[in-house]
């Protein structure tokens, strides 16, 4: 063989051993795949997803589904290139910036218990503005979880703290003291009322820029805790992060009033909420859809602030249900319970 031949040979081994080596080496991006959908109404390893004591319940039979989205990669098991390259290429998966789902110095364990607290909140959230919806009294205590490194309430707050007023208003959930200091501007003093050791004292608190959107923040963490006048349990295992907050909320509400809800049909659908009921925005909606669809799913509920992209991605033979809270969401399922035709809000 001559020395060219040589060469050439050598030439092409090492590209090919190059490219093969480029091939598995980590990419900074995560795989958003279609997840599987669980339905709020039935069982999950025998158990009733959401079991209510105390009270009567009524059965429904048909189907309020959860979606839910996988995530393949992360930081403690990044994607190669040939994987994120086979994702781009496939309409049903999302290749996505890793620091988009895991925040930059995360670890994976972190994010996981991040996402089991989410999901923990959700679930109270959701039975706190299932019960105010039907008009059953529920008292909630809002509590200091935790202060930001940056926050001017140091030295003020402690966790543990219970918050009682903002600017001269009852605090009766997380979601009432959000509002009112997002009505504030960065730099205004907010005034609360805080109950510590039993005795209350009065508090200001300046606030800052949120960095990603600009509004005003104290800078605190805060979690509820409601007190019901009966028992109610959401057994779900291996689902983490707010997202089926909606569907939680109308599982209870069906399961608490007489009749159906779904009308026997089968809705699917997500969307945080909070303890007044409004509903909020998720992430990869697309491929919770695609999930919706192969589950056989016919309607979708969708979060408002998600409805540019689900008009986008929505597969063929599903009908998008455009939800702002959960009246709009229980008002939409009853007009299409009764005529299944009705014209409903949509994306």
């Amino acid at each position: 063989m001559s020395r060219r031949a040589v060469t050439l040979a050598s030439a092409g081994f090492l590209v090919v051993l190059l490219s093969a080596i480029a091939a598995l080496l980590p990419v900074p991006y995560v795989a958003l795949l279609p997840g599987p959908t669980t339905n709020t109404l039935g069982k999950v390893n025998n158990t009733a997803l959401i079991r209510i004591d105390g009270r009567r319940t009524y059965a429904d039979n048909g189907h309020l589904d959860l979606t839910t989205v996988s995530v393949v990669g992360g930081p403690d098991r990044q994607l190669d290139l040939v994987t994120a390259i086979r994702g781009w290429l496939d309409g049903t998966i999302s290749i996505v910036p890793e620091e988009t789902i895991f925040p930059e110095g995360q670890t994976a364990k972190q994010a996981e218990q991040q996402s089991s607290t989410e999901m923990r909140d959700s679930q109270e959230n959701a039975t706190t503005a299932a019960l105010r919806s039907l008009g059953i009294p529920v008292t909630t205590r809002v509590l200091v979880q935790g202060l930001a490194k940056d926050s001017s309430a140091r030295g003020k707050l402690r966790t543990g703290d219970q918050l009682i007023e903002v600017d001269g208003k009852a605090v009766d959930g997380g979601a009432t003291l959000r509002d009112v200091i997002t009505q504030h501007k960065p730099g205004d003093q907010v005034r609360l009322v805080i109950e510590r050791d039993s005795q209350r004292r009065n508090v200001a608190v300046t606030t800052k820029k949120a960095p990603d959107d600009g509004r005003a923040i104290v800078g605190i963490t805060t979690r509820d805790e409601a007190d019901y006048p009966f028992t109610v349990n959401i057994s779900l295992k291996d689902v983490g992060g707010p997202s089926a907050g909606l569907m939680f909320a109308l599982g209870i509400v069906d399961k608490l009033t007489p009749g159906s809800l779904t009308g026997g049909a089968y809705v699917a659908g997500t969307g945080t909420i909070d303890d007044q009921g409004d509903v909020g925005a998720i992430g990869g909606i697309p491929q919770k859809m695609i999930g919706a669809k192969r589950a056989t799913a016919k309607i979708f509920l969708a979060p408002a602030g998600n409805c540019a992209e689900a008009k986008r991605t929505v597969p063929d033979g599903l009908r998008l249900v455009k939800v702002t809270d959960l009246a709009s969401a229980m008002s939409s399922l009853e007009k299409l319970r009764n005529d299944p035709k009705a014209k409903v809000p949509t994306c």
